[in-house]
């Protein structure tokens, strides 16, 4: 299928052929029937992505500062490699769009198959979209003007917010896509409006939808001669430039205690005078309406109930359908363009060169069967040589820019399958990469007779199903941090791993820190050491928020149990001895963030008697370095310093073990498993090391709940295996 996709490192919009979407948990699969180009702001994209590497970085200060700190902390050359793979990643472009329903989610009751759908889905043959991101399109509307109800809701928002009644005299200043849609449901709701543009042609349109009076230049006293010296009751600005005429027209037009409500982008340096002298209330709207940008409403399909927020973003995109349904609004006189989606560069060369007038753009797609949607293509026609067949699920972040460049630089290694949930990362990577198939469908990576080993690099919540198919088809399994989530998770896996017998399946965690060169010249300075040791391992894990899914349990587990294991498995490595025995306690009171188990510590006994100290902290500044590990013991003490030097002390003398760039082990981990999977023998964590530190962190999470020390022996015969013989 098709869609458009905005690079934003080299500027370049394409038409790419991309893998179907599968559907997800509360999400909703939609072949898409028309969607409509929002110019203004996919203008704005491609803009932006024209621009020069230096002239982003004036655009975005706050991500050059972003930047400059992670090059303190990593270095320069990782760093640029770093930001030319986020740059190179595939935008799409697009965000109103109206198809049927293909598929549903579980979890989705409210859709069937068959449903006729406006959706935000971007400019796509077939979209996944929230549940709470669609809503049912009357059977008296098409699905070209079903297309604009994304637009109609951010309009709707702006309308709502300015709190107008009926009678009331209202200025729309810029009258594009949304501020024709604004005046029109202003018309709708009894106001008087007026209007001004740049343009005269859509001063004109402003003036059919309903506007008593639009013009190029409108002035303040304009305004007032038309309210009878009064003013507007209220303001809503829908244009977009960088300039500030929109908020001074609005300041000077606005009545006293009137209101001004942005919707567009202007320039917003603000004289504080005119809104002091009058009390006038300025309000920003956020997109659609409420419900936008929460994670829980949005991907968790969590609506929040009408007694308490009448209009949502999902019910402001209805109400603006039920009006189309009635006659009160009519978008036709918006459509300037209509092109197929095989010629959609066609509308953005009309957009960009900008030498015709336009307004609303459509796209349409072509009516096909359902089974023509392919969740799978080949990428190439011969699959690099190499004795090992990898296929991966996911394409993320980590993935791309860490994981899976360092496993295919390996010889050893033939890429087979990757595989991404909405499809389209999955086709970038696997052609930058050289994997032979991508594809949407998780299945494809199981069944494929040429896979010999499995990459997990997917969200925490999937990691132990994705495990358990992976030893069911007879795979290796590599699986980035954590194993899973819960002690029944961690039982199935193991059961698993005994049913099929000893040395048949390797099961790797991505625990890289115990493969990194400072790590093992520690190891190695500790070798002839008899004595117990006590080690202290400090994250400065700087802050996320609250609603990041790592922190929510069902699905990241929490920052213990999703990163915090990386230390507990660096210390069981060091002391070459399993926790047996764990305590933790954050920080709380009446001024603690909603988040808590981020700034903890955490208190491992080995089964050798060593003693190990884990400092999980995010409370600290970000350009600090990240990781520091010391381990004390016979008479000696190492240092590890942000995996860049590892120093020793002994015999009243201080020594180097190692320095060098950064190497958090990554290379090393990932070369280890490959070489096992090849040659066989033993594997490169031990089952017991990964089952511990699973344990440990998951009972480090409990240790925080219930306020004393878990035993990991106790749990592991109370929680594990009674689980596993129940099941």
């Amino acid at each position: 299928m098709y869609q458009v996709i905005q690079n934003v490192r080299d500027g370049r919009l394409s038409l790419n052929d991309v893998v179907c979407p599968t559907v997800q948990q509360g999400r909703v699969l939609i072949a898409n029937q028309a969607s409509v180009i929002s110019a203004g702001t996919e203008k704005m994209v491609m803009a932006f992505a024209s621009k020069s590497l230096i002239a982003k970085a004036k655009a975005r200060p706050d991500q050059v500062r972003r930047v400059l700190d992670k090059v303190r902390n990593e270095g320069l050359w990782h760093t640029v490699q770093q930001v030319r793979e986020k740059l190179d990643d595939p935008m799409p472009m697009g965000y109103c769009s109206a198809g049927i329903v293909i598929a549903c989610g579980e979890g989705v009751q409210e859709f069937k198959p068959g449903d006729r759908v406006a959706s935000n889905g971007p400019h796509a043959g077939v979209v996944c979209v929230p549940k709470n991101l669609c809503t049912t399109i009357p059977n008296a509307v098409g699905f070209d003007q079903a297309a604009f109800a994304v637009l109609g809701a951010i309009a709707m928002q702006g309308v709502r917010l300015s709190k107008v009644t009926l009678g009331e005299t209202v200025l729309v200043v810029g009258l594009g896509l949304v501020g024709q849609i604004t005046v029109a449901l202003l018309k709708a709701a009894g106001a008087t409006v007026i209007g001004t543009d740049l343009d005269s042609a859509k001063c004109e349109l402003a003036m059919r939808l309903g506007a008593t009076d639009a013009r190029v230049g409108i002035r303040a006293t304009d305004v007032a001669a038309l309210t009878g010296g009064l003013g507007a009751d209220a303001v809503l600005i829908t244009a977009s430039t960088k300039s500030n005429a929109p908020i001074e027209l609005a300041a000077n037009a606005v009545r006293q205690k009137g209101r001004v409500v942005l919707v567009g982008v202007v320039g917003l340096e603000l004289d504080r005078r005119p809104f002091y002298f009058k009390e006038a209330e300025f309000v920003v709207s956020c997109s659609y309406g409420p419900g936008r940008y929460d994670p829980k409403y949005e991907e968790g399909g969590q609506d929040y109930p009408a007694a308490y927020v009448r209009w949502t973003e999902q019910r402001n995109m209805q109400a603006v359908l039920d009006l189309m349904a009635n006659g009160r609004l009519d978008v036709t006189p918006l459509i300037s363009h209509r092109f197929s989606i095989e010629c959609a560069a066609q509308a953005y060369d009309l957009i960009e060169k900008g030498d015709q007038p336009y307004l609303g753009i459509l796209l349409e797609y072509p009516e096909a069967a359902t089974q023509q949607f392919l969740p799978t293509i080949r990428l190439k026609a011969e699959a690099k040589p190499g004795a090992i067949g990898v296929s991966c699920l996911g394409a993320g972040n980590f993935a791309r820019m860490m994981l899976l460049p360092k496993l295919c630089a390996i010889s050893a290694v033939r890429p087979q399958v990757i595989c991404s949930a909405g499809g389209g990362s999955a086709v970038h990577v696997g052609k930058k990469l050289g994997f032979a198939t991508a594809t949407s469908d998780e299945s494809a990576v199981f069944d494929d007779q040429q896979t010999d080993a499995v990459f997990v690099v997917t969200q925490h919540h999937q990691h132990a199903e994705q495990v358990l198919r992976g030893l069911r088809a007879g795979k290796h399994v590599f699986v980035e941090k954590p194993l899973c989530l819960h002690f029944d998770e961690l039982a199935a896996i193991e059961h698993e791993l005994q049913s099929t017998g000893a040395g048949v399946a390797i099961v790797m965690v991505g625990f890289n820190r115990r493969f990194s060169p400072a790590a093992r010249a520690v190891r190695q300075f500790f070798a002839t050491t008899a004595e117990p040791l006590t080690v202290s391992i400090r994250f400065n894990a700087g802050m996320i928020p609250a609603d990041h899914w790592t922190q929510d349990d069902s699905i990241g587990g929490g920052r213990i149990i999703g990163e915090a294991c990386h230390a507990i498995d660096l210390a069981t490595y060091l002391t070459g001895s399993p926790v047996v025995r764990v305590f933790a306690e954050s920080i709380g009171g009446p001024t603690a963030p909603p988040i808590t188990d981020d700034q903890c510590f955490i208190t491992l006994r080995h089964a050798c008697g060593s003693v190990s100290n884990v400092a999980y902290l995010a409370g600290g500044d970000k350009t600090f370095p990240k990781e520091r590990i010391e381990v004390i013991g016979g008479g000696k003490v190492a240092v590890i310093d942000d995996f860049r030097r590892a120093d020793a002390w002994s015999n009243g003398r201080s020594r180097k073990l190692w320095s060098g760039r950064q190497d958090k082990g990554h290379q090393a981990e990932l070369q280890s498993f490959i070489e096992t999977v090849s040659c066989g023998g033993d594997a490169p964590i031990s089952w017991q090391d990964i089952r511990t530190t699973t344990l440990a962190s998951i009972l480090a999470v409990r240790s925080l709940r219930e306020g004393f020390a878990q035993e990991v022996a106790q749990a592991s015969h109370a929680d594990v295996d009674t689980i596993r013989i129940a099941g």
